[in-house]
């Protein structure tokens, strides 16, 4: 069963443009780069998110989301606990996170 696998940042307020964008263009491209040690092909069906434009003023600071879709279960574990890519991705921009949520569904 898929599973989507929601995540929401809020940076602090002393990252700078070019910090943000890079973690962004680093976010989008972890559906590439995230390879699985067993079959070493790509495992992310979809990934897709950007900055926030919501009119709605309900947003508690979180000024990017992203959704990152997964064939099973096992593939969002194995993301979220091996993956050599996500965990360098996730060091890189831990300095410049104020704020990070994350939320998983199935469908």
């Amino acid at each position: 069963m898929p599973v989507n696998h929601l995540v929401l940042f809020q940076f602090k307020s002393t990252a700078d443009e070019a910090a943000v964008e890079q973690a962004r263009e680093g976010m989008l491209a972890l559906k590439d780069n995230c390879i699985h040690a067993t079959t070493q092909q790509p495992y992310i069906r979809s990934l897709t998110g950007g900055k926030d434009n919501s009119p709605e003023g309900r947003q508690n600071g979180i000024q990017y989301a992203f959704v990152v879709e997964f064939e099973s279960e096992a593939d969002r574990d194995y993301y979220v606990t091996n993956d050599a890519a996500h965990k360098a991705f996730v060091g890189s921009v831990i300095g410049i996170i104020e704020k990070a949520i994350v939320v998983d569904y199935t469908f």
